[in-house]
């Protein structure tokens, strides 16, 4: 997730905390009450809690280029389908949240939650299907960083979106014959816009519900959403014992292991560090592209995506207002 994933598991989206991913229930950040405490931003951060982050957001972006090994048969619909499912049953078993309990404010803010996270793994995944991975969470990542920019309040900081707008224009390549397929640019401009939507729904739903009740409960929704366009268009492949493997390791990449390795560096790692080090996530992306999936990019792309990232970074160094909107609320490894 981005990606869906993004985020648990991104995307990323993966989409994807997971691009300024990080839990899918709104986030481990102090100003949700979702995740434990963090520290001061003047405590250290040790390279062990470094590498775990890092290592969350590059099994959110392999989960994104694992899953596009399904478009072939089940295509990008069947695809979402399979691993919300499963990313689904994985969460609910393990959380086991009290549904009876729930009550009518909790629903109110559940149901949304999870629709908006559902719409945004299926429009990031019709997406990859037509647009490199690397530049796709680019394009996703616009959705956080505006919402943290738009927090921040300064011109400045909202300049940093202009930024990274230039930047996904020469990822994008509009002016060109060879540039991003249009449809696929669509589906994730509103898969963006769905990780912005998904920011205050996450922070919503983890104020209604204690622990990790909402991302679980909300993941069950997603699949909901995702079921029964994944079945008209997957039919019976989708039960192809192979498809169910793929579909088995893209949701434990991009649920699973982010979702761990981020929990237990959250506990010490300041937000900004964590802010930027996911600021990281569509370079991450672009890696995963190349590694899994053979996707080159050009010299104009990679100045593009080097000025999304430095857009991130900018954003997420912002006062303690914009951190704690890109960071403390932001989603994660919930995102496909």
């Amino acid at each position: 997730m981005g990606g869906p994933g993004h985020g648990p598991g991104a995307g990323g989206p993966d989409a994807g905390a997971a691009g300024l991913g990080a839990v899918g229930d709104a986030g481990p950040g102090a100003t949700t009450g979702a995740g434990p405490p963090r520290p001061g931003a003047g405590e250290g951060t040790a390279p062990a809690d470094v590498l775990m982050i890092l290592g969350g957001i590059g099994s959110v972006q392999v989960s994104a280029a694992v899953a596009t090994q399904m478009f072939d048969e089940v295509g990008p619909l069947g695809a979402t389908a399979l691993r919300t499912a499963i990313a689904a049953v994985v969460l609910l078993v393990l959380v086991r949240p009290r549904v009876r309990g729930l009550g009518a404010d909790g629903w109110r803010a559940v149901v949304p939650y999870g629709v908006v996270l559902g719409v945004m793994n299926t429009a990031f995944y019709l997406g990859i299907d037509r647009v490199p991975l690397g530049t796709a969470v680019a394009i996703e990542f616009l959705g956080p960083l505006g919402v943290g920019a738009w927090f921040a309040r300064r011109p400045r900081d909202r300049a940093w979106v202009l930024l990274a707008a230039l930047g996904v224009v020469a990822l994008t390549r509009p002016w060109s014959a060879d540039g991003a397929d249009p449809v696929g640019v669509a589906w994730l401009l509103l898969a963006a816009s769905c990780w912005a939507a998904y920011i205050p729904l996450g922070a919503r739903a983890a104020r209604q519900l204690p622990g990790l009740q909402p991302v679980a409960l909300a993941m069950g929704v997603a699949a909901l959403v995702a079921v029964v366009p994944g079945a008209v268009t997957g039919g019976g492949e989708l039960l192809a014992a192979h498809v169910l493997a793929i579909a088995a390791v893209a949701a434990i990449a991009g649920s699973v292991v982010p979702y761990s390795l981020e929990q237990l560096a959250l506990r010490r790692v300041a937000p900004g560090v964590f802010g930027v080090l996911m600021a990281l996530e569509p370079g991450v992306a672009a890696l995963a592209g190349l590694v899994v999936l053979g996707q080159g990019l050009s010299a104009l792309s990679i100045a593009g995506l080097l000025l999304v990232v430095a857009a991130g970074v900018g954003v997420t160094r912002a006062p303690a207002v914009a951190t704690s909107a890109v960071v403390a609320a932001e989603p994660g490894p919930p995102r496909a």
